[in-house]
């Protein structure tokens, strides 16, 4: 099934969530794919206040600290368009007062170019949103990821730097972002698709 269908000519945002959800995670990638920019910028619009984000929705509360999540990528740039964000939990006492605080970086194929581009998560100022910082530094990371480097090195300025994705809930694996920087909103939207992990 294209799931193109039920986000145009008119959106059926209930109708997608539950399809997402009764596919496995190659289905669900593969379905996220074929979105276009103007698909997620639609998305992300209809996203708001709908289905309400946690950390957890990153990170299952299940997993032990440092224990990696992939979330398959699509973004709406003109190349480049695959990627992955890794998300772990950091250990208790390493994250922000209040719980556990989740870390992550970025898997692409101009990481030599961009470095990592390490981000902490936290709770958006809006209720049921989640924000992917890379203003913040992660304190830890799990050790088969890269060395943690601050955003500013490389071209990370040019990609990272100063930059804030807002997450919102289109479905049970599935989450929509948008970048912000400290002059606003930028034209660029990207869904994930979160990997279960499997059992040990």
């Amino acid at each position: 099934m294209d799931l193109r269908n039920l986000i145009e000519p008119r959106l059926d945002f209930p109708r997608l969530s539950k399809v997402l959800d009764e596919l496995g995670t190659p289905g669900r990638v593969w379905s996220v794919r074929q979105w276009t920019r103007a698909h997620q910028a639609t998305l992300w619009e209809a996203a708001k206040g709908v289905r309400p984000l946690t950390l957890d929705d990153f990170v299952p509360p299940s997993l032990a600290p440092l224990s990696p999540v992939i979330h398959y990528g699509q973004n709406s740039l003109p190349m480049h368009t695959h990627f992955e964000k890794r998300f772990a939990k950091l250990p208790e006492g390493q994250g922000e007062a209040g719980g556990p605080r989740l870390v992550g970086y970025n898997e692409q194929t101009l990481a030599a170019f961009t470095g990592p581009g390490y981000f902490v998560v936290h709770p958006s100022a809006d209720e049921g949103e989640v924000d992917i910082d890379y203003t913040m530094v992660p304190p830890a990371k799990p050790d088969a990821w890269p060395p943690i480097v601050p955003n500013s090195v490389r071209l990370g300025p040019v990609v990272y730097a100063g930059m804030v994705d807002v997450m919102r809930g289109i479905s049970s694996h599935v989450t929509i972002g948008r970048a912000r920087k400290k002059h606003g909103w930028m034209d660029n939207w990207f869904v994930l698709v979160r990997e279960d992990p499997q059992p040990a």
